[in-house]
């Protein structure tokens, strides 16, 4: 369907989640991974933080997005799916940049998961201590 048409890219990244979202001209629907926003995510404060940057530059029902999205699980997802429709309306639009920014959308989270120590149980917890 949107093979053909032009659009704005852009990838964003969450934790391990990594998310392209392209952005059409439309009526306002969101799919991502071939499914509605509505059946991908049961829950509504994911679906909120996927539309927050088209709230903050009201440019809701003005686009059609496509997301593929892989990686990480459902929150880490939502956060790769904002970032990237930032940076796609961003080339929508540059003059958008300032509104974005200042919300803190266009910032990669650098937040992960510590990687596993040898010689430990997990990222930083040790193995029981027994005196005797």
């Amino acid at each position: 369907m949107y093979e053909t048409k032009p659009y704005f890219y852009g990838t964003g990244r969450r934790k391990h989640s990594v998310a392209r979202v392209r952005v059409y001209n439309g009526t306002g629907k969101i799919t991502i991974n071939g499914r509605d926003i509505d059946d991908y995510f049961g829950l509504e404060t994911l679906k909120l933080l996927v539309n927050a940057p088209l709230v903050l530059t009201e440019t809701q029902g003005k686009f059609d997005i496509a997301v593929n999205v892989v990686g990480g699980g459902c929150s880490g997802q939502a956060g790769a799916i904002r970032h990237g429709l930032s940076r796609a309306l961003l080339q929508y639009n540059p003059e958008l940049r300032p509104v974005l920014k200042k919300a803190g959308f266009l910032t990669r989270d650098p937040r992960m998961k510590e990687r596993k120590k040898y010689g430990l149980k997990a990222a930083r917890r040790a193995p029981q201590f027994s005196k005797r």
